[in-house]
């Protein structure tokens, strides 16, 4: 019985894991490609009655934000693969990430 609820253990992590980065970033990357063509309006953006809509500095900053965070997201993956390859770990020791030594 330990060893199926351990086995259950891990596998709501690996799912939340899958969840977070094989779905959440991409969605990321989408909302703010939406929301870029919010911000750009004219021909980006077509209401469904065929105006052109103006365009809206608040969706550059989503976008922008949505952007940065999807990147990142995928520099901090690719820092701890490093890291691990390394003989490191990744600590926070403050704002930016540092490698120290295991």
């Amino acid at each position: 019985m330990d060893q199926l609820l351990a086995a259950l253990d891990g596998g709501w992590k690996v799912l939340l894991a899958g969840l977070v980065l094989g779905a959440g970033l991409p969605a990321m990357f989408a909302f703010g490609v939406r929301a870029l063509a919010w911000g750009t309006g004219g021909d980006a953006e077509i209401h469904e009655t065929g105006v052109l809509l103006k365009p809206h500095p608040l969706g550059r900053a989503v976008a922008y934000t949505m952007f940065g965070l999807v990147l990142v997201s995928v520099l901090l993956g690719i820092g701890y693969i490093v890291a691990h390859g390394l003989g490191m770990v990744i600590t926070f020791n403050g704002l930016l990430p540092v490698f120290t030594p295991k």
